[in-house]
């Protein structure tokens, strides 16, 4: 029922069109990152570089974030229209009367992975839970809470997450980290000792992840800024899928922690994480009722929710907002 109701008021949203005026004349609303600006966020970006937002009659302020930025929470409480979260932040928010909506996701496959040496000669994630070693990851999160279920964590030494940072990677040989596969891997390799990476959705944990959301509330009362937020983000993750430089130049003077050929590299890798299948037939952050519904069920399973949520109620599926 509510895709219905969200299907009807981006109908209206279509017919009511959408100024194209200057500055002062554009709704001024803020994008919320849940991390630094890099490649997995190029797309918002190359529409902010190359005009789309103002195209689509938008004045889009783009914030970056941090490592454990609440951004699931800063959208139930009203402080940004629009904020990154990803798929099981939502359904765990709504489980809590959080009303999150997502509405477009960039990752169709989850880039979150563990990382470890290629030395080890491990062929499989499970290798990584088999064998004593020290794994950094993020507690209490529901993947870390899956990896557990799965494989149990009775051989290795949990330690906090590094975000990003090599410091153990380059000292000790029995250590594993949590991952992004588009970005740890890349700045591993520069240390001269390669890496191998797992995803962790070819486990069966695949949630959407760098996931566009808003209130339901908010999409409610601004249906015409909501369908041009949507296709102010497509449009600009085709822009950034076909030419990313503009955009990475843009984000390194942002970021310069992260050097060009990084950007560069990362670009490249997220690709196939990107487009799918599913977007070849309904276009770039399309989202399926199937996965939401699988995903609440682990979620149940887990016990990182007490009942099911409504997976329809999850999402406004983008394929029905053009």
């Amino acid at each position: 029922m509510f895709r219905v109701i969200v299907v009807a008021i981006v109908a209206a949203a279509i017919s009511a069109g959408c100024g194209k005026g200057n500055d002062s004349s554009r709704p001024a609303v803020t994008l919320q990152l849940n991390w630094k600006p890099e490649p997995q966020f190029g797309g918002f970006y190359a529409a902010e570089v190359d005009g789309i937002y103002a195209r689509h009659g938008l004045n889009v302020t783009i914030t970056a974030g941090g490592a454990g930025a609440p951004t699931v929470d800063m959208i139930g409480a009203g402080t940004v229209p629009f904020a990154i979260v990803s798929a099981d932040e939502i359904v765990r928010a709504r489980a809590m009367g959080n009303l999150v909506v997502a509405l477009f996701t960039v990752y169709q496959t989850n880039p979150q992975g563990i990382m470890t040496r290629a030395s080890r000669g491990f062929k499989t994630l499970g290798d990584v839970f088999s064998h004593p070693g020290i794994l950094a990851m993020e507690r209490g999160l529901p993947y870390s809470d899956f990896l557990q279920k799965k494989y149990g964590f009775a051989k290795l030494k949990i330690v906090p997450s590094p975000f990003g940072d090599l410091s153990l990677y380059r000292t000790e040989e029995n250590y594993a980290m949590q991952c992004f596969v588009t970005s740890e891997p890349l700045a591993a390799e520069k240390t001269g000792i390669e890496p191998q990476t797992f995803l962790i959705a070819e486990s069966g944990y695949n949630p959407y992840t760098t996931v566009l959301a808003t209130s339901e509330s908010y999409l409610k009362s601004n249906p015409q800024i909501v369908k041009s937020m949507i296709d102010a983000v497509r449009e600009g993750w085709q822009a950034y899928l076909a030419d990313p430089a503009k955009a990475n130049e843009y984000m390194g003077r942002l970021n310069p922690t992260m050097d060009p050929q990084t950007f560069k590299d990362s670009a490249v890798a997220q690709k196939p994480l990107i487009e799918s299948a599913d977007t070849k037939q309904l276009g770039l952050g399309t989202m399926t009722l199937d996965r939401w519904q699988t995903l609440v069920e682990q979620l149940v399973e887990l016990k990182v929710i007490d009942k099911p949520v409504d997976a329809q109620t999850c999402f406004a599926e983008p394929s029905k907002a053009k």
